[in-house]
């Protein structure tokens, strides 16, 4: 079976920028697979109400910061709120192409047609030229497309392209040179053109 370009493997994520704080710290201690079960499963340091959430929050975690090396997690755990959640956001579009072309080739339009808001009907359109670009695509049930819509829209509130997840009033995000210079350093260049999609 081909891999897909897109995945369902962002439903009910948002940014989780204190998990992602957490994660990244034992990223960086290089925590094995044994010490990885006790902080999640046993100590709970992400203070989870059940053992299956704190799991599935720390795989998407996890598998999101890995996309990226030590230097940027340094970033993310030890950096200011804007500067962690613009690195996890960077994290996020490399690890999900659904993120990043919904940036690239929806977000970007409107900033250049000079649009205000999101709508709903641009996720469902977007979908709809995904299974274009993608044959492999599966099909996916509208109750998942509707909760992969939510986690993208509250992304993008959450870094602030969009005042809220109601109004979607878009915003300009200046993108800090800390940020900025990682990814340039790292040849993140599909990244870099996601992320700048007001310019």
């Amino acid at each position: 079976m081909l891999n897909s370009r897109y995945k369902a493997d962002i439903a009910g994520g948002s940014l989780k920028i204190p998990e992602s704080r957490i994660i990244a710290d034992l990223l960086l201690n290089n925590v094995d697979a044994q010490g990885w079960k006790d902080a999640i499963e046993v100590q709970n340091v992400l203070q989870k109400r059940s053992i299956g959430t704190a799991k599935r929050q720390a795989s998407l975690v996890r598998v999101r910061l890995e996309t990226m090396d030590a230097e940027l997690w340094e970033m993310v755990r030890d950096g200011s709120t804007i500067i962690a959640t613009q690195c996890v956001f960077a994290s996020s579009i490399k690890h999900s192409t659904l993120i990043g072309d919904f940036l690239d080739l929806v977000v970007r339009e409107e900033f250049r047609m000079f649009g205000t808001n999101l709508s709903r009907q641009m996720w469902g359109k977007f979908l709809e030229g995904c299974h274009e670009r993608d044959p492999h695509m599966p099909e996916w049930a509208e109750s998942t497309a509707n909760k992969l819509g939510d986690s993208v829209f509250r992304i993008l509130d959450e870094v602030g392209y969009i005042t809220d997840t109601k109004t979607m009033t878009l915003n300009h995000v200046r993108i800090a040179n800390e940020v900025m210079t990682y990814l340039r350093e790292h040849n993140e260049d599909y990244v870099l053109k996601c992320i700048q999609v007001a310019i």
